[in-house]
């Protein structure tokens, strides 16, 4: 029977593992790398809270994805230093590019307030009366000392335009912070899905509260009981 082995390549691999969880605590330098067989993490922002009551709108609405920097438009999860300096966690990524998971997580937020039934992508080519459209300026964790505890920053500026004329209708700017509850990217992360969760519903709850289009088909009334 062979003895159980480990290759130089599968050494690394677990020794680069390990590094990772040893450092969850440590240092932000032992934090910072290369991407180097990463580890993979979710935007999944909970749930967000409840639309404030009323009647479902009557418009259809397509939501593009967010324009981002370059140092944004990135599977790395992004950190700032000393207020100018952008780096990356080591090891550590999303798992797709940060505009798709956002613009997933505005569909979402708009699919679970319940008062609207016509809201797709906009590359999905549908039918939409409004268009939403958003720049995605900060989103990332913020040192103010280099071994700290990291607050994180979520910055998203909102536009909804008219779909036939183009023109821009209303504007929405969201500057959210969020302390992280340690040092380490697991903390991070968590830190921003709940700025996220509660920047989707500030987005959701605005959009929801505007005007219909002139042309946009409204609702049925709802029918009284006698």
């Amino acid at each position: 029977m062979k003895k159980n082995s480990i290759t130089p390549d599968r050494r690394l691999f677990l020794i680069a593992g390990a590094s990772l969880t040893l450092s969850a605590c440590g240092s932000l330098d032992k934090l910072l790398g290369p991407l180097d067989a990463p580890q993979m993490y979710a935007l999944n922002p909970a749930a967000p809270a409840a639309a404030p009551s009323g009647n479902k709108v009557g418009w259809a609405l397509a939501i593009q994805k967010p324009d981002a920097p370059g140092n944004l438009d990135s599977e790395r999860i992004a950190l700032a230093r000393s207020g100018t300096q952008l780096d990356y966690y080591a090891n550590a990524a999303w798992s797709d590019r940060l505009p798709d998971l956002v613009q997933t997580a505005l569909l979402a937020g708009f699919e679970a307030s319940g008062r609207i039934d016509a809201v797709s992508r906009d590359d999905d080519g549908l039918h939409s009366d409004y268009q939403l459209s958003t720049d995605l300026r900060d989103f990332e964790a913020r040192y103010a000392t280099a071994n700290g505890v990291p607050n994180v920053a979520v910055t998203i500026i909102a536009h909804m335009s008219d779909t036939r004329s183009r023109k821009i209708l209303a504007n929405l700017s969201v500057n959210l912070t969020e302390p992280a509850s340690a040092n380490s990217v697991d903390a991070v992360v968590q830190a921003l899905n709940t700025a996220l969760a509660k920047a989707v519903n500030q987005i959701v709850q605005w959009a929801l509260a505007l005007p219909p289009p002139a042309d946009a088909v409204p609702e049925p009334p709802r029918s009284r009981t006698p």
